[in-house]
């Protein structure tokens, strides 16, 4: 009963909609209905404005450290931590809030994978800041970040489980951004490199 406790909490902390209310607050406007149609921070920071932006990926990200955190609270094993992590990004992905539109999951996922392997923040931090140099592009990011987490459960904790969970997570949102990476691709008139490079941060495609 305890199991299924922490992965509901964990669906509910996810479907939080974060950035439905700050667009409301803010702009009074439907953040799903301008930019890429998703509540995440990034649409946010585009379409609100950059202190929307990080205060709304703030709380996505608290979103998924709470589920993990409040499953460890409630003594569950390793296993149905990492459910309750991933409820709380299927929450973020299809909030119960928002008639399950919301957005693409990987604020939040962040959330998970950085308090089930903490050893991994300087890694994911150096990652991050080294291809947002690069790039100047935010979604390449935080997508590029992950590749340390698999390495750093395999190398530094051992575990098999946080191996797994770490490289399908990021697979999953993946496979959930493919129609959003062919829209940039038809847009770019088929160019990849216009795609991953951006001028500034503030360019959007």
């Amino acid at each position: 009963m305890i199991n299924a406790v922490a992965i509901v909490c964990g669906y509910l902390l996810g479907s939080i909609p974060s950035g439905y209310i700050a667009a409301r607050l803010k702009k009074g406007i439907d953040i799903r209905s301008v930019g890429s149609g998703v509540t995440g921070a990034i649409n946010v920071y585009y379409e609100v404005g950059l202190v929307a932006g990080i205060l709304v990926l703030l709380v996505d990200i608290g979103k998924g450290i709470a589920a993990v955190l409040l499953a460890r609270w409630l003594g569950v094993d390793l296993i149905f931590q990492l459910l309750a992590g991933l409820a709380a990004v299927l929450g973020h992905i299809f909030p119960v809030f928002l008639k399950f539109r919301g957005g693409r999951g990987g604020a939040t996922s962040i959330g998970v994978l950085l308090i089930l392997l903490p050893k991994a923040i300087p890694f994911w931090l150096g990652i991050c800041g080294v291809v947002l140099l690069i790039t100047r592009n935010i979604t390449v990011c935080y997508s590029m970040g992950f590749i340390c987490f698999p390495v750093v459960a395999g190398l530094i904790y051992g575990s098999v489980a946080l191996v797994v969970f770490s490289v399908g997570l990021p697979i999953f949102l993946g496979l959930k951004f493919i129609p959003r990476l062919k829209e940039m691709h038809s847009v770019t008139g088929g160019s990849w490199r216009k795609v991953i490079f951006r001028s500034s941060i503030n360019e959007r495609l």
